[in-house]
């Protein structure tokens, strides 16, 4: 009975989630634009559904960074948003450079205060990373180190090998690559209701989402091994990750999200 009643509760979300996604721009940097422009706050009180505004889950990441990342390399925060992990990657990597696709996002990073000390130097960049040569643009010689999370799952086929072209660019001879992406293998109705929506009533940075953004995939270990090829990438490390996002809810583990982590370097 309790498994019916929770099949039929979200079934009579579905219309509503539908109604919302419908509502979301066809043009995906016209849709980031606009997330962001509507965005007053950030962090544990804001409005944006990825930003817990705790550095918990960066920690989490941090040995694995270190035992990866050249230290003399520049760290790319690809896709950085409101520039929550570029700042934090500040508190451990000397040179830091967030970029993103929305104006407004990386407007808003230069104004928010770091979360820890961020000792290093910090600089944002507005560019589309699946634009053709967009990592040309922002090459290092020798390399650079990439963090890259939450940017894959929400992207199309072609999108995300343009991206990965551009990361292989960006790398260069010695960067390494990590990504961390969300991994959720339900369905977006599933996702949702795990996220904290009901029949009732959906978290407002959730509706937010929903009905200004891409719809989110899930990104795993073969979509991995399918946009970044094991003939140009040799996989260092991998596993599963926690995402944190905004609590929504107050309820434990609602705002923990499964996902996948994996670090790459070229072959040379």
């Amino acid at each position: 009975m309790k498994a019916f009643t929770s099949a039929l509760r979200k079934y009579l979300m579905t219309p509503r989630l539908i109604r919302l996604a419908r509502s979301a721009p066809k043009d995906r940097p016209l849709a980031w634009e606009r997330y962001w422009a509507g965005i007053s706050a950030t962090g544990s009180a804001g409005e944006v559904l990825w930003d817990s505004g705790s550095d918990r889950e960066f920690q989490g990441y941090r040995d694995v960074l270190l035992r990866h990342f050249d230290p003399e390399l520049p760290v790319l925060d690809v896709g950085c948003g409101d520039g929550s992990f570029t700042r934090a990657l500040a508190g451990v990597f000397p040179q830091v450079v967030g970029v993103d696709i929305s104006r407004h996002a990386v407007e808003r990073a230069r104004t928010e205060p770091a979360l820890q000390d961020a000792s290093g130097s910090v600089t944002y960049e507005v560019c589309d990373m699946t634009e053709p040569g967009a990592g040309t643009g922002l090459a290092r010689a020798p390399g650079a180190n990439v963090f890259i999370r939450g940017v894959l799952h929400v992207l199309r086929r072609d999108d995300q090998a343009a991206l990965a072209e551009n990361l292989r660019i960006l790398a260069g001879a010695r960067g390494a690559v990590f990504l961390v992406e969300t991994n959720f293998r339900g369905s977006p109705v599933s996702y949702a209701s795990h996220l904290g929506a009901t029949f009732r009533s959906i978290p407002a940075p959730l509706e937010r989402a929903i009905r200004g953004l891409p719809m989110p995939g899930h990104f795993g270990p073969e979509e991995r091994s399918r946009i970044l090829s094991p003939a140009v990438w040799h996989l260092l490390e991998d596993g599963p990750a926690v995402i944190e996002t905004h609590p929504l809810t107050g309820l434990a583990g609602r705002n923990q999200v499964p996902g996948y982590y994996a670090v790459l370097r070229q072959h040379r």
